[in-house]
């Protein structure tokens, strides 16, 4: 199993970030170790001084496709989440200020909580669904899909036009704006739409 993560997918986090408007969609992999275990805390990692929550709406791939075109790519998945990107921010910007690959920043143990999985014919619309971060109960992350740059049938498309997706795997389809710090003993809860999602403490 593989996390497929898509970066600079709404324009509003790219602007919040200072970053280039991409071309293409910005694909990178966190390993499965980078997995939360459930109902265990987040721990902030000793190598960083400023981790930030990035939550995203996830896919899983169900059955393996190669070269998938775009208006076949909802027939590669029945199930969507919610999830959170964990980012180790100050460690990303050296590393990319080097011009060097930054896995370290984004793929250290525990830094993807995936939440449970709901069946996508549960929603009328998977191109207008909205979704929401809260930090100790008050939103500090809104998103909806019809704000992100590529659709998620777009996105499994061209991610497999390099990858063999296979059944299992989870793509991570970008973060709206909001993102920001996160502190011991912050508690997050993710929602989409009314429905409570996950919850993860941070220790």
């Amino acid at each position: 199993m593989k996390l497929i993560c898509i970066g600079r997918n709404y324009a509003a986090h790219i602007k919040e970030l200072d970053n280039e408007r991409p071309e293409e969609p910005v694909v990178f992999i966190k390993p499965d170790s980078a997995v939360l275990p459930k109902e265990q805390d987040f721990y902030i990692p000793e190598f960083s001084d400023n981790v930030h929550y990035e939550v995203e709406l996830l896919v899983k791939i169900d059955k393996v496709g190669k070269h998938i075109s775009p208006k076949f790519a909802a027939k590669y998945y029945n199930e969507i989440s919610l999830g959170i990107d964990f980012t180790a921010r100050d460690l990303q910007a050296k590393l990319k200020a080097k011009g060097l690959p930054w896995e370290k920043a984004k793929g250290f143990d525990g830094a993807a909580v995936i939440g449970k999985w709901i069946p996508k014919k549960k929603y009328e619309n998977l191109q207008e669904l909205g979704f929401s971060l809260l930090k100790n109960k008050e939103i500090v992350q809104e998103g909806n899909t019809a704000l992100m740059l590529w659709e998620i049938d777009e996105l499994i498309a061209h991610v497999s036009t390099y990858f063999t997706l296979k059944k299992g795997d989870i793509l991570f389809t970008g973060t709206p704006s909001g993102v920001g710090r996160v502190e011991r003993n912050d508690y997050f809860e993710g929602r989409i739409e009314d429905e409570s999602i996950f919850e993860v403490k941070i220790s």
